[in-house]
């Protein structure tokens, strides 16, 4: 990355393989323009007006035809076995999340270079995150089903920021201030064109899309949806009383951000799908045909199995008719009393599941009940195994492909420190599928 001392552009560039010469290509901060590097005007006039708009077109407008081969060499392979779980179709062996550090390079960006200067940077900085995102591309391998995708979140539930609320930076996530202080004087849940976050989270999805040209992909952020952005407008404690004493009002602002969850998916979805139609959405390392993304509910493990079948279930039901790939995500042990509600909803996928701060990881026998309702309901599993090192982990993974089966099973570890231990761990668990 090279910063222009007369602007505020800045410049990102990285040898295009096989080519002789850097390309540099600069996004500048207070527009949508891009622009080829300086150095260019030197050169003849043949690549002035043939190589420079070529590269232009090929970096930011042609689509291609999806992910190239840099950084995950079995895409295809991929893509065909996630069409496979979420069909619940069998595959043979569990899809694996398995990355490990280590990966040689030359062409990675040192890391005083990249140093968030505050911690809105750290958040609303997409060229940063973007080429920090490459670093980590760059010295590291992709294995299995792990594919490479960059994540520009604005916390986790940025739709409250599009409607009003205020963003509080923290080092390992951000919050939302309560807007809502009395709903006879707030001004309504409505669509604003203009509103500042929401300019920003959506150049910055469309700046790093430009800058993985096809190298990897960018997500569908957070967006979040139904009662957890009203509780993130309103505060959970005073939408626990207005339960009780405003539950028609509660209605409305769920049914109102039902409402433009997909015109903010939608624009994001426009600008990061692949030239089929297929999307991955944000950490939770999901992939599919068409529009994808995580649902959930958090607000759930505060109210009782009847408000959440009132409130919540309709607004995901909904949601998910409209997705093509859908996994709920379900948070804590507060929450696991609304599994059976969960798995009435046909037209999701599958269940993700957390298991909740202080809590052993997903191969933990106690959560079989959880999984077990998932199984006889038909859909797939998501479960993270990160419990211990990677001895742990597979004997995790194996446990869980003897109670279960390989098929429907998406299993994720932590990254391996090294190539050797992550292919051990690959061909223990390929032997416990057999």
């Amino acid at each position: 990355m090279f910063e222009d001392a007369e602007s505020d552009d800045v410049s990102v560039g990285r040898d295009a393989p096989g080519a002789p010469h850097r390309v540099q290509l600069y996004v500048d901060a207070k527009s949508d323009d891009v622009s080829v590097g300086r150095g260019i005007l030197d050169a003849p006039l043949y690549n002035v007006f043939i190589i420079a708009p070529a590269w232009l077109y090929i970096c930011f407008f042609w689509r291609g035809f999806g992910m190239n081969d840099v950084y995950c060499k079995n895409w295809d392979r991929v893509r065909e076995r996630f069409s496979a779980w979420w069909a619940h179709e069998p595959i043979g062996t569990p899809l694996l999340r398995v990355a490990a550090a280590g990966k040689p390079t030359t062409n990675d960006v040192p890391a005083r270079d990249l140093a968030f200067d505050s911690l809105e940077e750290q958040y609303t900085d997409a060229v940063k995150i973007t080429a920090r995102y490459r670093n980590y591309c760059e010295t590291h391998w992709f294995l299995e089903d792990a594919f490479p995708a960059a994540n520009l979140n604005l916390g986790p539930g940025s739709m409250a920021l599009y409607l009003g609320s205020e963003p509080i930076f923290a080092e390992d996530t951000l919050w939302y201030k309560e807007c809502i202080e009395d709903w006879d004087t707030f001004g309504g849940i409505a669509y604003n064109p203009d509103n500042r976050w929401w300019r920003l989270h959506y150049d910055m999805i469309k700046t790093a899309k430009a800058l993985a040209r096809d190298d990897f992909l960018v997500t569908i952020p957070d967006i979040i949806e139904n009662l957890d952005i009203v509780s993130a407008l309103r505060g959970p404690q005073n939408l626990c009383f207005d339960l009780m004493d405003r539950f028609e009002t509660v209605r409305r602002a769920v049914g109102a951000v039902d409402d433009l969850y997909f015109r903010y998916y939608d624009a994001i979805y426009d600008i990061v799908k692949e030239q089929d139609g297929s999307s991955a959405y944000t950490a939770f390392n999901i992939w599919g045909n068409g529009r994808t993304a995580k649902v959930q509910c958090d607000f759930n493990a505060l109210i009782s199995p009847e408000h959440f079948r009132e409130l919540a279930l309709p607004s995901l039901r909904k949601q998910c008719r409209r997705l093509d790939n859908s996994i709920f995500h379900l948070d804590g042990p507060d929450a696991i009393k609304h599994v059976p509600a969960l798995m009435e909803i046909d037209e999701l996928n599958g269940l993700q599941w957390t298991c909740g701060a202080g809590q052993p990881d997903g191969a933990c026998e106690r959560w079989y009940p959880i999984y077990d309702q998932v199984r006889e309901a038909g859909k797939s599993l998501w479960i993270s195994v990160a419990d211990g090192g990677p001895e742990d982990w597979v004997k995790g993974a194996i446990r869980l492909i003897k109670r279960y089966g390989p098929d429907c099973l998406y299993i994720l570890f932590n990254d391996f420190d090294g190539l050797r231990e992550a292919e051990a761990a690959v061909e223990a668990v390929k032997a416990a599928s057999v």
